[in-house]
């Protein structure tokens, strides 16, 4: 049984770069008689990319897409998940939390938390909890998540959140620091503006708390600071490797092995980094494995190199989820 149990079907902001995504994800479906790159093949793509335009990304039709690579990898249980600041409802918890002051970057924050938070809580749950009967005719177990990230003093606030709806589960992230969105492409310049340790110290001691919290299921890409390549001598980091794999230990807290810095972002590694998986694993730390897919044709990205790295470490089970419990599952019957 091979699993993913964390991708989105997010989108947004809107660009050139979005649109062609989009129509290589839906064209990587397309089951056209016409051939490739004709005025045929061209139209039908395109009226295809139009209706997923209009629908937007809570349709019945792009999460068929997602159904369909499921199957077409032979996935058996899957966690479809979507960012807590894509929700209106939420929209005020990030604006209090995030950088958003009347200079550069904050006018560029602003400017993207406008653009991204545009939809409904309430139409993401009932897609995803209509389309379980038919995930499950396909013996496909389809569970509902949120990734919801953590703001240091935001704890009680984020946990009136979580309990408007019942999830399956609930990831934790850590994408601010000081309200700075670290992970936008346009201001990893800031990056050279810190130093790197004092920069890590500061992102893993959020890690921390968020694991402290009691809010979540499992934590998200433990080290995705390092996305653009700026990581001080990771010598320097493992005793942050260290504490973070004792505190989930201890308070027996699952995390991924997220492929999605792998093949999305310069860094080419997946999270955790290898030192950091090992120190996890010798701390028997749950793990699951997740793609962190934005499109429906990166579902299940690498999960069998992921299940083979942690049967190396010596890790033989995946933690998946639901109703907020655990389900444990063998890797010897995972099957590639």
């Amino acid at each position: 049984m091979k699993v993913d149990y964390h991708f989105h079907l997010e989108e947004g902001p809107y660009s050139s770069r979005w649109l062609k995504r989009t129509f290589d994800a839906i064209d990587h479906f397309n089951d056209s008689q016409h051939e490739a790159h004709t005025r045929e093949w061209l139209k039908e793509a395109s009226a295809t990319l139009g209706k997923r335009i209009e629908h937007g990304p809570f349709s019945e039709e792009w999460l068929d897409l997602y159904l369909e690579q499921a199957k077409r990898l032979d996935l058996k249980e899957v966690g479809i998940v979507d960012h807590l600041y894509r929700f209106k409802e939420y929209k005020p918890y990030y604006e209090k939390h995030m950088y958003l002051k009347n200079d550069e970057l904050g006018k560029l924050q602003r400017s993207w938390l406008d653009k991204v938070c545009v939809e409904s809580i309430q139409s993401f749950i009932e897609l995803i909890e209509n389309a379980k009967p038919k995930w499950k005719e396909e013996e496909i177990e389809l569970r509902l998540g949120l990734e919801a990230d953590y703001f240091l003093n935001g704890e009680e606030e984020l946990a009136g959140i979580l309990k408007e709806y019942q999830y399956d589960y609930i990831i934790g992230s850590v994408h601010f620091l000081d309200g700075w969105g670290f992970d936008n492409p346009q201001t990893q310049e800031l990056f050279l503006n810190h130093d790197l340790y004092t920069l890590y110290e500061e992102f893993f001691n959020l890690v921390e708390n968020a694991i402290s919290s009691g809010l979540f299921d499992f934590i998200a890409h433990l080290d995705n600071i390092k996305l653009f390549g700026y990581r001080p001598n990771e010598e320097e980091l493992i005793p942050f490797y260290e504490r973070i794999a004792k505190k989930l230990s201890e308070l027996d807290l699952a995390t991924e092995i997220n492929a999605g810095l792998y093949y999305r972002y310069p860094i080419k590694e997946m999270c955790p980094s290898p030192t950091f998986l090992k120190i996890l694993a010798e701390n028997k730390v749950e793990m699951t494995i997740s793609s962190d897919a934005h499109f429906p044709d990166d579902l299940g990205n690498y999960a069998a190199e992921q299940l083979d790295i942690l049967k190396k470490l010596g890790i033989d089970e995946v933690t998946t989820f639901k109703q907020r419990k655990k389900l444990k599952h063998p890797i010897e019957f995972i099957v590639c």
